[in-house]
């Protein structure tokens, strides 16, 4: 039966699913309070520059190319891929990299170079993730978790596979060298998880980047969001921006609609919630309607960290040193960091850096002869009670100071365009709980069925998309809850 169908925020899951339901011939209207789609994917142009505020790279292309498919179009006519040559290089804190990308021999170089005893150790590595990917992504990530009979049918396989190991202890029972292990047991940061806390199963996207790899958006991401939006309007769905969502309307067990900002109500059928699932229970639902996610049980999860990042817009280039398109610069303390940002919920005076530069391989994002800068710092969420308009600052100066003395030369001389976030544009802007830039951690205890559900456990007509819900965070997470939210829905 077709359905009046209301999405809450044009971010990348609420426009995916846009799309999947609007294909299969719902009434859609999607309500997004910036003025322009994005989400957590919002594009920054000014002065020439353009600045992707959130993701920047696409690990999963085929899940692009599936939802044109399925709307009758080709990917390829909307927007362009192209592959990272490498996919990224990470640097220790004294400045050598260990450079990632397909080149299986110059891996092994690499590898031999630095213990010749964890070649066959990652090789073992790397064979052992393909069963991880197959169960966690192929079998698991579309699929919904609504009852815990569904966990308990998944649970042998995932004890076999060891998640319930974490994904440095797991990569640590192949690779012995410390430095190693942090290069192939980082990627759980990519969606929030502290690589010491976050379940081993995170270990597939080592086979993920390997078997499809990295790639970058010609453009920049801003071209996929354009590009998703015009394709959610073409199959006739409305895009309705600067409408900023209050409340959802509840009558007894379902929703009815919601109550825009501006007191204006809209009725539909169904509601799906592409905004942070705790900021949504939280504040869009009024506690005398919540049952199972109180105030109280959403006080208790684990949420993941927030996120310092500077944009910056230089009237020259770097690319005579080392640094490539993507960089993870890891500080002097690895575990130590990572226990005062997710567990001490302490802002440290050191960090460790992902530096992005897509004007490296992409002129376009600034003006000629300029260059546009992404830097990210992972810091704590809100919890931490860090006042961030004392410490902004500071923390921003000292990012600026570290670059100049070890990779960028006469940095702060060349910055002619400058943009900095921290946790309160996640809480603020963003409506994340806590600031928390990625939802609640990726733990084994917060995943598949212990996530929040891709249907409410509240309410029968209303889904969840996104990385708050199961799947998880990251590209691939938050178009798989899409691909959810349509099989529970259904089609027209």
């Amino acid at each position: 039966m077709r359905q009046t169908i209301l999405i809450i925020g044009g971010g990348l899951g609420g426009l995916a699913a846009g799309i999947r339901l609007s294909a299969k011939g719902h009434q859609v209207t999607m309500l997004e309070k910036r003025d322009k789609p994005g989400g957590k994917a919002y594009t920054y142009k000014t002065q020439g520059f353009t600045f992707d505020s959130g993701p920047t790279i696409v690990t999963a292309p085929f899940m692009f190319d599936e939802l044109w498919r399925i709307a009758g179009r080709r990917r390829e006519d909307y927007f362009t891929l192209e592959e990272c040559q490498p996919y990224y290089r990470i640097f220790d804190a004294k400045g050598r990299f260990f450079e990632y990308s397909a080149n299986e021999a110059e891996l092994v170089r690499q590898i031999r170079e630095l213990n010749p005893g964890d070649v066959a150790g990652y090789k073992r590595f790397m064979t052992s993730t393909k069963p991880i990917f197959e169960k966690g992504f192929v079998e698991l990530a579309e699929q919904p978790f609504l009852h815990f009979t569904d966990m308990l049918k998944v649970a042998p396989a995932l004890v076999r596979l060891k998640s319930y190991l974490s994904t440095y202890r797991y990569v640590s029972g192949f690779i012995k060298n410390d430095f190693l292990r942090r290069c192939f047991s980082f990627h759980p940061l990519f969606i929030g998880g502290n690589p010491f806390d976050a379940s081993s199963i995170y270990a597939m996207v080592d086979y993920l980047e390997r078997e499809w790899g990295v790639h970058h958006a010609v453009g920049g991401i801003g071209t996929i969001i354009t590009a998703m939006a015009k394709l959610f309007t073409e199959l006739g769905g409305s895009l309705q921006l600067n409408a900023e969502v209050a409340e959802i309307l509840v009558e007894g067990r379902k929703v009815v609609g919601v109550r825009m900002a501006d007191g204006q109500v809209r009725r539909a059928d169904t509601v799906v919630a592409n905004a942070d699932v705790a900021y949504t229970y939280h504040k869009l639902i009024a506690p005398r309607h919540r049952k199972h996610f109180t105030d109280a049980k959403l006080r208790s999860k684990r949420y993941s960290m927030s996120l310092v990042v500077l944009y910056l817009g230089l009237d020259r280039r770097y690319d005579d040193g080392d640094l490539v398109q993507h960089n993870v610069i890891l500080g002097k303390r690895y575990k130590g960091l990572l226990n005062d940002i997710f567990n001490r919920h302490h802002l440290s005076k050191d960090f460790s850096l992902y530096l992005h530069r897509p004007s490296h391989v992409d002129p376009k994002l600034a003006p000629k002869g300029g260059e546009a800068l992404y830097v990210l710092s992972p810091v704590p969420n809100l919890r931490s009670h860090t006042d961030w308009s004392q410490a902004a600052r500071p923390y921003r100066d000292a990012i600026v100071n570290f670059l100049e003395q070890h990779y960028m030369p006469g940095l702060s001389k060349h910055i002619v365009v400058e943009h900095m976030v921290d946790p309160r544009y996640y809480q603020d802007t963003l409506n994340n709980y806590l600031g928390a830039a990625f939802n609640m951690q990726p733990l084994l205890t917060q995943s598949a069925w212990f996530r929040p559900h891709n249907r409410s456990e509240e309410f029968a007509n209303l889904y969840f998309v996104g990385g708050g819900t199961h799947p998880g965070a990251g590209l691939p997470g938050v178009l798989a809850s899409a691909v959810i939210a349509e099989k529970l829905i259904g089609p027209a």
